[in-house]
């Protein structure tokens, strides 16, 4: 009983995984179709906003036709170079958008809102390099793990840097003494 109740499980796991991710020509160009109509309608519902709360409508509107456009990709012909692509497609629109929320501030509230989605964006920039170094297929484990770990090490180095620029021009709003303590702390936090 317990295995043919596993048996039908798995034949449908297999079947939906199958359907899931098999599209031919007709399907895919019928999704770029969709994709790019669902953008228009996005950009016009944009066109009744005002001032930065209409760029950043426009910027989302753009950033979910990208990652949309990735994810297609990556349906229509899955590998860990595409799924690095939808990665970077998420990680680049947040970035555009997170950048244009920040001009709704001024002064060096504007400049740590842009140093923070600056280092958001390397974050998930160096996140996606190295799942796809996890992700890709080796005839060599040793070789693998090798190129994981240096994977690992550029990301730890890139997103420290990140961090580190972010917290620093949070001590631009600090005068003095004060301004000085806080950039050994950031330098000291992350290992500049």
């Amino acid at each position: 009983m317990n295995f043919t109740r596993n048996l039908i499980a798995l034949a449908l796991t297999g079947l939906v995984a199958t359907t899931g991710m098999a599209m031919d020509k007709a399907e895919h160009s019928a999704a770029k179709d969709r994709i790019s109509a669902n953008y228009k309608m996005a950009k016009e519902k944009c066109d009744a906003l005002k001032d930065n709360a209409k760029d950043v409508c426009m910027k989302e509107a753009k950033g979910t036709e990208d990652i949309a456009k990735a994810e297609l990709e990556a349906q229509y012909k899955p590998s860990d170079k595409s799924a690095y692509k939808v990665a970077k497609a998420r990680a680049d629109a947040n970035y555009e958008v997170a950048k244009e929320k920040c001009d709704d501030a001024a002064g060096n509230a504007k400049d740590v809102c842009k140093k923070d989605a600056k280092a958001a964006h390397v974050r998930a920039l160096e996140n996606a390099k190295v799942a796809r170094a996890e992700a890709k297929p080796a005839d060599n484990m040793s070789e693998k793990r090798a190129d994981v770990a240096e994977a690992k090490q550029d990301a730890a180095h890139e997103k420290n840097e990140a961090d580190y620029k972010a917290a620093k021009e949070r001590c631009d709003a600090l005068k003095g003494a004060e301004q000085d303590s806080c950039v050994a702390d950031a330098k000291r936090k992350y290992g500049m």
